[in-house]
């Protein structure tokens, strides 16, 4: 009786397999089918939310086409992102800046191509809304309208500016980030002005210092010694040079750095202290 026990226990134990394994009305056939079902009960729910969003860009209300905007920028879906990109020309200025970060989901260079021309509103926030956009899109053909931004009227935009040029670390914007700091520095002078102004900013001068640093190209070094070394500089200013050389790595900007470890603003000090300790790991073998 034992032996027809222990039978009978094997007997259902393969008949469970059985039921697991073998395509069946509870089998894995099934489970896989609820699977394919659900995928494309979700593919179906991000075509509904898109066309509904699309509808409420056609709305009377700026708010709402606004609302509209983020719900597909936060969707993180190319999709959503093509539908929002026609918000760009937007009669509403507040709706083409929320379109601006709704279009990043786009292919980086289809991206760029179409906030470009936002670099060219009459609206402030527009203007700088679409310059951190190209920043985080990473594309080259920005950098050139982006360099054009730093010399805008308003403080924002240029600071907006140098900022996405940092991001998209494209050297050939040093000279250009290298003059918001020192005018003698590179910067082509305006046509309608011999000498190009001092940027006054501290938001607009640190961000142009930080994005050197992000660039980490040789060329930068003397704009970012001499603001280091003026006494008269915003000690923010003067910190993030220190950062920024120290980013770079080159060993010629000891000399400065070394100076400003006796500065009256103890946080430059540390920075510069930092600095240093990062350009000579530089230099050691293996970098350690």
């Amino acid at each position: 009786m034992r032996n027809y026990g222990k039978l009978g226990t094997v007997l259902w134990l393969a008949i469970g397999i059985m039921a697991v394994v073998l395509p069946g009305a509870d089998g894995s056939a099934a489970v896989s089918i609820k699977q394919e079902q659900t995928a494309k009960q979700s593919l179906t729910s991000v075509q509904l939310e898109i066309e509904k969003q699309r509808q409420r860009l056609i709305s009377a209300e700026a708010e709402d086409r606004r609302e509209a905007l983020m719900q597909l920028g936060s969707m993180h879906h190319p999709a959503a992102s093509r539908v929002a990109a026609s918000a760009l020309t937007d009669p509403s200025a507040i709706v083409r800046a929320t379109a601006a970060a709704s279009v990043l989901s786009l292919p980086a260079e289809e991206s760029a191509a179409s906030l470009i021309p936002l670099l060219s509103d009459k609206d402030e926030f527009v203007r700088q809304q679409a310059a951190y956009a190209l920043g985080q899109t990473r594309s080259r053909a920005a950098v050139e309208p982006l360099i054009e931004r730093l010399s805008d009227k308003q403080d924002s935009v240029r600071g907006a500016a140098a900022v996405a040029l940092g991001q998209i670390a494209d050297a050939t914007a040093v000279t250009s980030l290298a003059a918001v700091l020192n005018p003698q520095a590179g910067l082509k002078p305006d046509k309608k002005n011999k000498k190009s102004k001092r940027e006054q900013n501290p938001f607009v001068l640190r961000a142009a210092a930080h994005s050197l640093g992000q660039i980490g190209n040789r060329a930068a070094l003397p704009a970012l010694i001499l603001v280091l070394q003026d006494e008269k500089a915003e000690d923010d200013v003067r910190r993030e040079a220190a950062s920024a050389l120290g980013a770079i790595g080159d060993s010629s900007a000891l000399p400065a750095l070394r100076g400003a470890l006796t500065a009256r603003d103890p946080y430059l000090a540390e920075t510069a202290h930092e600095a240093i300790r990062k350009i000579s790991r530089s230099q050691i073998p293996g970098g350690i």
